[in-house]
């Protein structure tokens, strides 16, 4: 069993967001891949094609989520699940930072509109 304390979770910065891993092989996980994510006030998230199904918990603030088109925004306590293979963005139409948690499976990968793939760090 590992404990992570948060002086131990490691941060990345991409795409005017920041990311803050928790759960990963690097810190003990064989299976599943969890972070914390702060999408700063009017950020816009780049649409992307996900690997794995993420979940998606809403801790603070309110997010514009759209998955294969469908979008809703949703606030502090409400959540949502993009199955794998579905188009995702994720954005933050406030002026107020909002934050979430997201799950997935380790080896996550996403494929931008450009045809090139990204392999977070804080999922593998």
């Amino acid at each position: 069993m590992s404990f992570i304390r948060s002086t131990e979770a490691v941060v990345h910065e991409i795409h005017g967001a920041r990311f803050t891993s928790y759960v990963s092989p690097a810190t003990g996980s064989r299976d599943l891949a969890a972070w914390r994510t702060e999408v700063p006030a009017g950020t816009a998230g780049l649409a992307h094609v996900i690997s794995h199904e993420e979940a998606f918990y809403v801790l603070s603030g309110r997010l514009r989520f759209t998955i294969d088109g469908e979008a809703a925004e949703l606030g502090a306590g409400d959540a949502a699940v993009a199955p794998a293979g579905s188009a995702l963005a994720v954005a933050n139409p406030t002026d107020e930072p909002a934050h979430m948690w997201v799950t997935t499976r380790v080896g996550l990968s996403a494929e931008l509109a450009d045809g090139s793939t990204l392999t977070p760090p804080w999922a593998n």
